[in-house]
C-alpha cells in the first residue's frame, strides 16, 4: 500500500504567527479543504502519517501531554470526516540539538518504515517548506511543496531540490489521484500549474 507523509502546520493547520505554536486543541484550525483531501487519501487507499517537528516540547512551551491530547483530537475530527491517520510521528528536539529525527533529517521517516514497514519505494511527502522536501530527498521520496504554509516558490529558487508545487493539501491530493509525482531520480526541477 502507498504511504503519504503529511507534515502538521502548513499543510494540515494553520501555522501559528512566526516565533509562536500551537499550544492548545482550542489554537488548532484545520486549513480549508484539509479534512476532505484527507479523507479522499483514505478512500483512495493510502495510508497516511504525519511527520512533525514540535521544538515547543523541548522549550518547555507545550507539554508532551498537551501534544499527545492535540494529535489524538486531531486524529478524531480526521475520523468523522471519514479519513485515517494511521500515526503522528513528533521531533521534540530544538534546532542545533544533532538529533536524528529534526526534519530536515529523515529520521521521522526512517522511524515509519521500521515501526509501520512503509515501503519508502511506494512513499510520497507533502510538506510546506523546502526542509521538508530535503527531507523526502535524504530517502529518495517524491515531494510536494503547498503554498498553504511557510513555503514560497522562491525558496526552492537555486537548490538541487525536484518537487511538485501545489496550492493546498487539496491541490496535492489531486496531483497524487491524477498520479502527477515525479519519481525521485527524475531532477526535473520545480514542476506543477498553481490555480489562481
Amino acid at each position: 500500500m502507498q504511504t503519504i507523509f503529511l507534515d502538521r502546520d502548513g499543510v494540515i493547520n494553520r501555522n501559528s504567527a512566526p516565533g509562536d505554536y500551537v499550544k492548545t486543541w482550542e489554537e488548532f484550525q484545520f486549513l480549508p479543504g484539509a479534512l476532505a483531501a484527507i479523507a479522499r487519501l483514505t478512500k483512495a487507499g493510502f495510508r497516511l502519517l504525519v511527520i512533525t517537528n514540535q521544538a515547543c516540547i523541548s522549550k518547555g512551551i507545550v507539554s508532551w501531554t498537551t501534544m499527545y491530547e492535540i494529535h489524538a483530537r486531531m486524529m478524531q475530527e480526521v475520523n468523522r470526516a471519514g479519513g485515517h491517520l494511521e500515526a503522528v510521528l513528533c521531533c521534540p528536539h530544538l534546532e542545533g540539538a544533532g538529533c536524528g529525527c529534526r526534519k530536515p533529517a529523515p529520521g521521522l521517516i526512517l522511524r515509519a518504515q521500521a515501526e509501520y514497514q512503509v515501503d519508502l519505494g511506494r512513499a510520497i511527502l507533502v510538506g510546506d517548506s523546502v526542509r521538508d522536501m530535503q527531507t523526502g530527498a535524504a530517502v529518495g521520496v517524491p515531494t510536494i511543496m503547498v503554498l498553504s504554509g511557510i513555503g514560497q516558490v522562491a525558496d526552492l529558487q537555486g537548490t538541487s531540490l525536484s518537487c511538485r508545487v501545489a496550492n493546498d493539501l487539496a491541490h496535492a491530493t489531486q496531483l497524487i489521484l491524477d498520479r502527477a509525482i515525479l519519481p525521485p531520480h527524475e531532477p526535473l526541477g520545480i514542476q506543477g500549474t498553481l490555480r489562481r
